[in-house]
This record gives structure tokens, C-alpha cells and sequence, in this order.
């Protein structure tokens, strides 16, 4: 058996974290994309006006904090859940998990800058997933706020 090309492999990656991305609107209204480098994906909420709670200071509206972490998450855990179907080389429809809860920490005010966030899934069983999630402006090490979410599997995976 002959291995898949590169271009094949990344082409195929890159459509199915597409279709995951494109089933929720929402995602595409905040302007959230995601930077996927094999299968480590990094949230990127690039800094627009409307995001702004407090133009006084300005800071980022803690909704949209609490949106962004909670879209990094539900994405992270979709696509860990694809990501075998994905290698074998099929293109699976998007299973997002629901919400359950969301605990989020706000460390520091957000500043009128791009956001990154990056969630590791910490359980993931057939009915429910426990992901925490950083995020984080100009230094990684330096997180403005961090979340932990419980989250409903879909179809029992």
C-alpha cells in the first residue's frame, strides 16, 4: 500500500476542519478561525471593533471571552473526535458535542489585540468530555483568561 501524498493528506485535513468550522455561524460572525498544524488546532479570534465591552479602557466584551473559549473547546473536541474517521480518509459530517456547563476564569481585561486559545481535552468518554481551554494575546505564558467546560457527546461516541 502506497502512502497518500503530503498535498493529499493536508488537502483532506484542511476540508474537514472547514466543514467542522462552517456548522456554526456563530464562528464565522466573531471572525474565529483556526490554525491547524497536524492535529493541533489553535483558535484565533483576530481583534475587531465590535468586540469591545469597555471602550473606556478598552477591553474585550467577557462574552465574547466566554464565546471564543467556549467555540475553542466544542472545535477542539469535534475534532478529536473526527480525526480518526478523517485519517482513514473519509469526510465525516461535523458531531458537535453540547454544552453542559462552562467555568470561565477572566485573569486580566483583554486587550484590543488578536486572541489565541488552545484546548486540551482532558476526559472523553461515549456520553461526556471534560476540555479546558488557555487563552492568551501576546505571550502564551501570560493567559487574560482560561475555561473548563462539560460537554454532552453526540451519538454516544
Amino acid at each position: 500500500m502506497t502512502p497518500e501524498p503530503v498535498q493529499v493528506v493536508k488537502q483532506r485535513r484542511d476540508t474537514a476542519l472547514a466543514a467542522l468550522v462552517a456548522g456554526v455561524p456563530y464562528i464565522g460572525f466573531l471572525g474565529i478561525r483556526f490554525d491547524r498544524r497536524g492535529d493541533e488546532l489553535t483558535a484565533v479570534l483576530p481583534y475587531q471593533d465590535m468586540l469591545i465591552g469597555n471602550p473606556m479602557l478598552p477591553a474585550l466584551h467577557g462574552g465574547v471571552t466566554a464565546a471564543f473559549l467556549e467555540v475553542a473547546s466544542i472545535v477542539e473536541l469535534a475534532w478529536q473526535i473526527q480525526w480518526k474517521d478523517v485519517e482513514a480518509g473519509g469526510l465525516p459530517l461535523p458531531a458537535l458535542p453540547k454544552t453542559i456547563g462552562i467555568t470561565v476564569d477572566y485573569l486580566r481585561s483583554g486587550l484590543p489585540r488578536d486572541a489565541y486559545a488552545r484546548a486540551r481535552v482532558n476526559r472523553s468518554g461515549r456520553r461526556y468530555a471534560s476540555v479546558h481551554v488557555e487563552a492568551w494575546q501576546d505571550n502564551r505564558s501570560r493567559l487574560f483568561a482560561q475555561a473548563t467546560g462539560h460537554f454532552l457527546m453526540p451519538d454516544g461516541r
